[in-house]
Formats: structure tokens, C-alpha cells, sequence
């Protein structure tokens, strides 16, 4: 788990694209670790496919309707040690090409409520769904990725009031009615 509303609002440093309360989900082994770390990890990009949660079934959390679907941003290479600071750097280009740049490959899915859950960084040509589809809580999206903003395979997921990010509101989310912190292992029931 990382970037928590648990910990700190907004999670990720930003209140833009309705990001206040999103949260990251990065998968882990059974020991719970992500890819090793190697000297080369701390000087070299690294292949997505190297990381326990390259390729992994993402599945809804929430019931309703699928308002959007991308699956065509190729995934990219995972950045740690001193390649993550030159990621870091171009972050303001990124983020002024829009937030389904940001985003990736992703679903939304609106809910009977009228709250858009956003579940992003997909793996390319992984998404499962279209848009009309009705979705119930625990069917598969799409496969865990390394597209948009990312770096280093994981799931993005967060909420806000309306299709139109870029003039949204961001909506507190739980899950299983709570709300993991940073670092904290949650454990997906089958």
C-alpha cells in the first residue's frame, strides 16, 4: 500500500485530477516483497515483468456501470533508485498532457450512486470490459501494469463525482469499510 489518504490528504502530494483520496495498491509476494532490489535496480530501469504484480487480475471493487476503458498505452519500464529522480523531474510534462495520460490504461465504472471509481495503470491490451458494460464488485477489469504515471507496477484506484476529471471532485474511498495505511498488506479475499 502506498499513498495512503490513511496517512496524509491529498495522498499524492496534489489535489488535481480529483486525486486527493487515491490510493496505490502494489502487489507483493508471498513474502511480501516487490522485485528485488540490486545495485543494478538503484542505476537501471528495470522490466515491469521483473515485479510480482506484472500481469495479475485486477477485478472491480465496486458494482456499476463502465463509463470509460483504455487499454492501448504500452507499458513501460519500472524506475527505482536514481532512475525514479529523472521520472520524478518530467512529472510536470506528464501531468500537462491530461489525466488519461497520468492514468494509463484504466476502467471507470460509475456507480448507482453516481461515484466514478477509477482502477488505473492497467497492463496494455489487458482490459476485459467496454463501456455500457455493468460490472458487479469482484469481476475482472484488466491485468495489472506499468502505463501512465507509474513506476513500478501497481493499481491506482480513485473516486470522484463526475465522467470529467479535469473538473471533478475527489470522494473519500474504504475498502471492505475501512482504509489501509502506507506499507500495510491487504489481502484480497477469494
Amino acid at each position: 500500500m502506498r499513498n495512503s489518504p490513511a496517512n496524509r490528504v491529498p495522498s499524492h502530494g496534489t489535489e488535481a485530477f480529483a486525486s486527493s483520496f487515491a490510493i496505490d495498491f502494489v502487489p507483493v509476494d508471498a513474502a511480501g516483497r516487490t522485485a528485488p532490489l540490486s545495485l543494478r535496480s538503484l542505476v537501471r530501469s528495470e522490466p515491469a515483468d521483473r515485479f510480482p504484480g506484472f500481469g495479475r487480475p485486477i477485478l472491480s471493487p465496486v458494482a456499476g456501470t463502465v463509463v470509460a476503458a483504455q487499454d492501448s498505452a504500452p507499458d513501460h519500464a519500472a524506475f527505482r533508485g536514481l532512475p525514479s529522480i529523472s521520472y520524478a523531474l518530467s512529472q510536470r510534462r506528464r501531468a500537462a498532457l491530461g489525466w488519461t495520460v497520468l492514468a494509463g490504461n484504466h476502467v471507470l465504472v460509475e456507480t448507482d450512486g453516481r461515484v466514478v471509481v477509477a482502477v488505473c495503470h492497467l497492463q496494455r491490451d489487458s482490459v476485459e470490459v467496454r463501456v455500457g458494460d455493468r460490472v458487479s464488485a469482484g469481476r475482472p477489469l484488466g491485468r495489472c501494469g506499468n502505463s501512465g504515471n507509474s513506476t513500478e507496477p501497481h493499481v491506482h484506484v480513485q473516486a470522484f463525482d463526475r465522467h470529467d476529471v479535469a473538473h471533478a471532485e475527489a470522494v473519500p474511498i474504504t475498502f471492505l469499510g475501512r482504509l489501509p495505511r502506507n506499507g500495510e498488506i491487504v489481502d484480497v479475499p477469494s
